[in-house]
């Protein structure tokens, strides 16, 4: 025996929705006016009701120096060996062209001295590890500092 079912079963719907906001018709939970029913109404975080604000309640301290920040792209000796053949000259223009440096980056590029370096390389960056240095001129490669940005 098939069941047969009720065939408005099989038609519910939801009903058409009325109002701004969906489901709920009318005002849509939003009580009536004011500020908060409005589209994009409402008072920010740190609106404290048009008192003075905490923020400006307490005095200014201190000050830092963030916007002189240097800041670097750290390459490793043994990152430099997977990148680049022997030989080869490695800059900031030849990191972007590998894929390895990102063409907007501002960062300088500094060069560490982790791992073991295997081939005879060029390199011209912003900073150099003490260790970097020597293990880069010890194999018959040369250290070029740039001007820092």
């Amino acid at each position: 025996m098939v069941l047969s079912l009720n065939e408005r079963v099989k038609l519910v719907k939801k009903r058409k929705v009325v109002g701004r906001g969906g489901d709920r018709g009318n005002t849509s939970g939003r009580g009536m006016k004011g500020q908060k029913c409005r589209s994009g109404g409402g008072v920010g975080v740190m609106f404290e009701g048009g008192q003075m604000p905490l923020a400006r309640r307490l005095p200014k301290r201190g000050f830092n120096n963030a916007v002189f920040k240097k800041c670097f792209e750290i390459y490793n000796l043994d990152q430099l060996n997977t990148f680049f053949a022997d030989g080869s000259e490695v800059s900031r223009q030849t990191l972007v062209e590998r894929g390895v440096l990102r063409a907007k980056s501002t960062a300088g590029i500094k060069i560490l001295g982790k791992g073991t370096l295997e081939k005879r390389l060029v390199v011209h960056a912003d900073a150099f590890s003490k260790s970097a240095a020597e293990a880069i001129v010890r194999l018959g490669g040369e250290v070029h500092v740039q001007k820092e940005t």
